[in-house]
Protein backbone atom coordinates (compact mmCIF):
# COMPACT_ATOMS: atom_id res chain seq x y z
CA UNK A 1 0.00 0.00 0.00
CA UNK A 2 1.38 3.00 -0.96
CA UNK A 3 2.47 5.74 1.88
CA UNK A 4 1.76 9.60 1.36
CA UNK A 5 3.39 12.23 3.51
CA UNK A 6 2.50 14.66 5.59
CA UNK A 7 4.17 17.07 4.81
CA UNK A 8 2.46 19.38 2.51
CA UNK A 9 -0.65 18.87 4.62
CA UNK A 10 1.96 20.35 7.45
CA UNK A 11 3.12 23.17 5.28
CA UNK A 12 -0.40 24.07 4.23
CA UNK A 13 -1.78 23.94 7.92
CA UNK A 14 1.27 26.47 8.63
CA UNK A 15 0.74 28.78 6.22
CA UNK A 16 -2.99 28.74 6.19
CA UNK A 17 -4.10 28.34 9.53
CA UNK A 18 -1.31 28.76 12.20
CA UNK A 19 0.44 31.68 10.62
CA UNK A 20 -2.47 33.80 10.54
CA UNK A 21 -3.34 33.33 13.89
CA UNK A 22 0.13 34.09 14.98
CA UNK A 23 0.25 37.25 13.07
CA UNK A 24 -3.18 37.96 15.10
CA UNK A 25 -1.82 37.12 18.06
CA UNK A 26 1.49 39.01 17.75
CA UNK A 27 -0.73 42.23 16.43
CA UNK A 28 -3.08 41.98 19.46
CA UNK A 29 -0.35 42.41 22.17
CA UNK A 30 1.36 45.46 20.49
CA UNK A 31 0.98 49.29 20.49
CA UNK A 32 2.60 51.62 18.33
CA UNK A 33 4.60 53.93 19.69
CA UNK A 34 3.68 57.69 19.18
CA UNK A 35 7.39 58.73 19.12
CA UNK A 36 9.47 56.43 17.42
CA UNK A 37 6.04 54.76 15.56
CA UNK A 38 7.35 51.46 16.24
CA UNK A 39 5.60 48.49 18.06
CA UNK A 40 6.21 47.82 21.51
CA UNK A 41 4.56 44.97 23.95
CA UNK A 42 1.52 46.06 25.57
CA UNK A 43 -1.69 45.02 27.07
CA UNK A 44 -3.55 47.85 26.39
CA UNK A 45 -5.56 46.79 23.20
CA UNK A 46 -6.89 44.10 25.87
CA UNK A 47 -7.83 46.64 28.70
CA UNK A 48 -9.50 49.37 25.69
CA UNK A 49 -12.19 46.06 24.86
CA UNK A 50 -13.50 47.01 28.52
CA UNK A 51 -14.96 50.19 27.76
CA UNK A 52 -18.52 50.24 28.32
CA UNK A 53 -18.98 51.45 24.67
CA UNK A 54 -17.29 48.46 23.32
CA UNK A 55 -19.21 45.80 25.87
CA UNK A 56 -22.31 47.12 24.58
CA UNK A 57 -21.24 45.92 21.41
CA UNK A 58 -20.36 42.64 22.26
CA UNK A 59 -23.14 41.84 23.98
CA UNK A 60 -24.77 43.24 21.49
CA UNK A 61 -23.57 40.67 19.03
CA UNK A 62 -24.07 38.08 21.31
CA UNK A 63 -27.87 38.90 21.86
CA UNK A 64 -28.55 39.18 18.38
CA UNK A 65 -26.70 35.80 17.02
CA UNK A 66 -28.23 34.28 19.49
CA UNK A 67 -32.02 34.91 18.56
CA UNK A 68 -30.98 34.41 15.11
CA UNK A 69 -29.83 31.64 16.08
CA UNK A 70 -33.01 30.28 18.21
CA UNK A 71 -35.15 31.52 15.33
CA UNK A 72 -33.24 29.62 13.06
CA UNK A 73 -33.61 26.57 14.52
CA UNK A 74 -38.00 27.31 15.38
CA UNK A 75 -38.23 27.35 11.82
CA UNK A 76 -35.43 25.35 10.84
CA UNK A 77 -36.58 21.84 11.92
CA UNK A 78 -40.23 21.97 11.18
CA UNK A 79 -38.85 22.63 7.80
CA UNK A 80 -35.95 20.16 7.74
CA UNK A 81 -38.56 17.38 8.98
CA UNK A 82 -41.42 18.44 6.35
CA UNK A 83 -38.62 17.89 3.50
CA UNK A 84 -37.12 14.43 4.97
CA UNK A 85 -40.55 13.08 4.58
CA UNK A 86 -41.45 14.38 1.42
CA UNK A 87 -41.08 11.76 -1.57
CA UNK A 88 -38.62 14.08 -3.84
CA UNK A 89 -36.98 15.55 -1.04
CA UNK A 90 -33.42 16.32 -2.08
CA UNK A 91 -35.45 18.23 -5.29
CA UNK A 92 -36.67 20.32 -2.53
CA UNK A 93 -33.87 20.76 -0.66
CA UNK A 94 -32.35 22.16 -3.91
CA UNK A 95 -34.85 24.40 -4.38
CA UNK A 96 -34.47 25.40 -1.21
CA UNK A 97 -30.54 26.05 -1.13
CA UNK A 98 -30.99 27.53 -4.68
CA UNK A 99 -31.00 31.51 -3.20
CA UNK A 100 -27.58 30.21 -1.79
CA UNK A 101 -26.03 30.14 -5.07
CA UNK A 102 -26.70 34.01 -5.39
CA UNK A 103 -24.10 36.33 -4.34
CA UNK A 104 -24.43 37.28 -0.60
CA UNK A 105 -24.15 40.94 -0.77
CA UNK A 106 -26.84 40.88 -3.84
CA UNK A 107 -29.09 38.66 -1.24
CA UNK A 108 -28.96 41.27 1.46
CA UNK A 109 -29.20 44.16 -0.56
CA UNK A 110 -32.87 42.88 -2.17
CA UNK A 111 -33.86 43.12 1.44
CA UNK A 112 -33.19 46.92 1.42
CA UNK A 113 -35.59 47.24 -1.60
CA UNK A 114 -38.28 45.27 0.19
CA UNK A 115 -37.99 46.81 3.67
CA UNK A 116 -36.26 50.44 2.38
CA UNK A 117 -39.55 53.39 2.54
CA UNK A 118 -39.81 52.66 -1.00
CA UNK A 119 -39.70 49.28 -0.93
CA UNK A 120 -42.28 46.87 -1.41
CA UNK A 121 -43.73 45.92 1.95
CA UNK A 122 -43.90 49.77 2.27
CA UNK A 123 -46.12 50.47 -0.87
CA UNK A 124 -48.59 47.76 0.02
CA UNK A 125 -48.89 49.35 3.39
CA UNK A 126 -49.59 52.66 1.49
CA UNK A 127 -52.87 51.04 0.10
CA UNK A 128 -54.23 51.76 4.02
CA UNK A 129 -52.21 54.65 4.39
CA UNK A 130 -49.51 53.63 6.65
CA UNK A 131 -46.42 53.89 6.89
CA UNK A 132 -43.23 52.16 8.76
CA UNK A 133 -39.53 52.15 9.29
CA UNK A 134 -38.35 49.18 8.36
CA UNK A 135 -34.92 49.59 7.95
CA UNK A 136 -31.71 50.42 10.34
CA UNK A 137 -32.82 48.80 13.05
CA UNK A 138 -32.17 45.72 14.69
CA UNK A 139 -34.86 43.64 13.38
CA UNK A 140 -33.93 44.84 10.25
CA UNK A 141 -30.79 43.07 10.89
CA UNK A 142 -32.18 40.02 12.93
CA UNK A 143 -34.38 39.63 9.18
CA UNK A 144 -31.31 39.94 7.38
CA UNK A 145 -29.47 37.10 9.68
CA UNK A 146 -32.03 34.41 9.93
CA UNK A 147 -33.24 34.90 6.02
CA UNK A 148 -29.07 34.40 5.19
CA UNK A 149 -28.28 31.68 7.71
CA UNK A 150 -31.04 29.92 8.00
CA UNK A 151 -30.01 27.12 5.38
CA UNK A 152 -27.19 26.42 7.48
CA UNK A 153 -29.75 25.18 10.34
CA UNK A 154 -31.67 23.13 7.83
CA UNK A 155 -28.84 21.13 5.73
CA UNK A 156 -27.63 19.54 8.51
CA UNK A 157 -30.65 18.89 10.30
CA UNK A 158 -32.21 17.31 7.05
CA UNK A 159 -28.93 15.05 6.97
CA UNK A 160 -29.32 13.63 10.02
CA UNK A 161 -33.36 13.02 9.95
CA UNK A 162 -33.46 11.43 6.43
CA UNK A 163 -30.80 8.82 7.99
CA UNK A 164 -32.48 8.06 10.69
CA UNK A 165 -34.00 4.77 11.56
CA UNK A 166 -37.24 4.37 11.29
CA UNK A 167 -37.77 1.30 12.80
CA UNK A 168 -37.53 3.04 16.05
CA UNK A 169 -40.21 5.67 15.59
CA UNK A 170 -42.33 2.68 14.74
CA UNK A 171 -41.25 0.51 17.88
CA UNK A 172 -42.00 4.17 19.76
CA UNK A 173 -45.66 4.31 17.88
CA UNK A 174 -46.00 0.49 19.15
CA UNK A 175 -45.19 1.12 22.43
CA UNK A 176 -48.05 3.17 23.01
CA UNK A 177 -46.11 6.55 22.74
CA UNK A 178 -47.90 9.89 21.33
CA UNK A 179 -46.59 11.74 18.55
CA UNK A 180 -45.18 14.33 21.00
CA UNK A 181 -43.15 11.97 22.94
CA UNK A 182 -42.19 9.83 19.99
CA UNK A 183 -40.35 13.07 18.98
CA UNK A 184 -39.16 14.24 22.63
CA UNK A 185 -37.98 10.70 23.15
CA UNK A 186 -36.44 9.20 20.55
CA UNK A 187 -36.62 11.60 17.26
CA UNK A 188 -35.32 15.09 18.61
CA UNK A 189 -32.55 12.77 20.71
CA UNK A 190 -31.31 10.82 17.81
CA UNK A 191 -31.30 14.51 15.62
CA UNK A 192 -29.27 16.16 18.53
CA UNK A 193 -25.87 15.86 16.61
CA UNK A 194 -27.43 17.79 13.33
CA UNK A 195 -29.19 20.46 15.62
CA UNK A 196 -25.77 21.32 17.13
CA UNK A 197 -23.88 21.30 13.61
CA UNK A 198 -26.81 23.85 12.43
CA UNK A 199 -27.01 25.84 15.92
CA UNK A 200 -22.82 26.51 15.17
CA UNK A 201 -22.77 26.96 11.73
CA UNK A 202 -26.11 30.02 12.28
CA UNK A 203 -24.15 31.37 15.00
CA UNK A 204 -20.57 31.94 14.24
CA UNK A 205 -21.30 33.72 11.13
CA UNK A 206 -24.31 35.64 12.90
CA UNK A 207 -22.16 36.80 15.81
CA UNK A 208 -19.14 37.85 13.26
CA UNK A 209 -21.36 39.40 9.97
CA UNK A 210 -20.74 42.99 9.37
CA UNK A 211 -22.43 43.04 5.95
CA UNK A 212 -25.87 42.32 7.10
CA UNK A 213 -25.36 45.32 9.89
CA UNK A 214 -24.10 47.82 7.83
CA UNK A 215 -26.46 47.27 4.90
CA UNK A 216 -29.76 46.60 6.62
CA UNK A 217 -28.59 48.60 10.27
CA UNK A 218 -27.33 52.04 8.04
CA UNK A 219 -24.94 52.22 10.89
CA UNK A 220 -27.44 52.39 13.71
CA UNK A 221 -26.72 48.80 14.64
CA UNK A 222 -22.99 47.89 15.28
CA UNK A 223 -21.56 44.64 15.88
CA UNK A 224 -18.46 43.05 16.45
CA UNK A 225 -17.82 42.57 12.56
CA UNK A 226 -18.08 46.12 12.11
CA UNK A 227 -16.06 47.12 14.92
CA UNK A 228 -12.86 44.65 13.29
CA UNK A 229 -13.82 46.21 9.73
CA UNK A 230 -13.46 49.80 11.31
CA UNK A 231 -10.06 49.22 13.17
CA UNK A 232 -8.77 47.57 9.71
CA UNK A 233 -10.03 49.31 6.89
CA UNK A 234 -10.51 52.69 8.47
CA UNK A 235 -8.97 53.54 11.46
CA UNK A 236 -6.23 51.58 10.61
CA UNK A 237 -5.60 50.32 14.17
CA UNK A 238 -4.91 46.50 13.12
CA UNK A 239 -3.81 46.19 17.38
CA UNK A 240 -7.11 47.12 18.63
CA UNK A 241 -8.67 45.04 15.73
CA UNK A 242 -6.88 41.49 15.83
CA UNK A 243 -7.42 42.34 20.28
CA UNK A 244 -10.98 42.29 18.94
CA UNK A 245 -10.64 39.44 16.56
CA UNK A 246 -9.01 36.85 19.15
CA UNK A 247 -11.72 37.93 21.68
CA UNK A 248 -14.13 36.89 18.98
CA UNK A 249 -12.28 33.26 17.99
CA UNK A 250 -12.66 32.81 22.19
CA UNK A 251 -15.96 33.42 22.22
CA UNK A 252 -16.63 31.15 19.32
CA UNK A 253 -14.61 28.55 21.06
CA UNK A 254 -16.32 28.89 24.09
CA UNK A 255 -19.93 28.37 22.40
CA UNK A 256 -18.64 25.51 20.21
CA UNK A 257 -17.14 23.79 23.61
CA UNK A 258 -20.42 24.16 25.05
CA UNK A 259 -22.56 22.67 22.37
CA UNK A 260 -19.90 19.77 22.62
CA UNK A 261 -20.17 19.00 25.75
CA UNK A 262 -24.30 19.03 25.74
CA UNK A 263 -23.66 17.06 22.36
CA UNK A 264 -21.87 14.06 24.52
CA UNK A 265 -24.40 14.41 27.64
CA UNK A 266 -26.94 13.15 25.28
CA UNK A 267 -24.29 10.59 23.41
CA UNK A 268 -24.09 8.94 27.02
CA UNK A 269 -27.81 8.93 27.58
CA UNK A 270 -27.50 11.17 30.09
CA UNK A 271 -30.62 13.98 30.53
Amino acid sequence: MKKYSAFPYVIWTFLFILLPLLLIGYYSLTVKNSQTGELVFSLANYVNLFNPLYLKVFLNSVYLAGIATVICLILGYPMAMIISKMKHSQTVLLLFILPMWMNFLLRTYAWMAILGKNGFINQLLSLFHVQMELLYNNNAVLLGMVYNFLPFMVLPIYTVLVKMDKSLIEAAYDLGCTPWRTFRKVIFPLSLPGVISGVTMVFMPAVSTFVISDLLGGGQSVLIGNLVQEQFMKVNNWSFGSAISVILMLLILMFMTLLHRIDRKYEGGTK
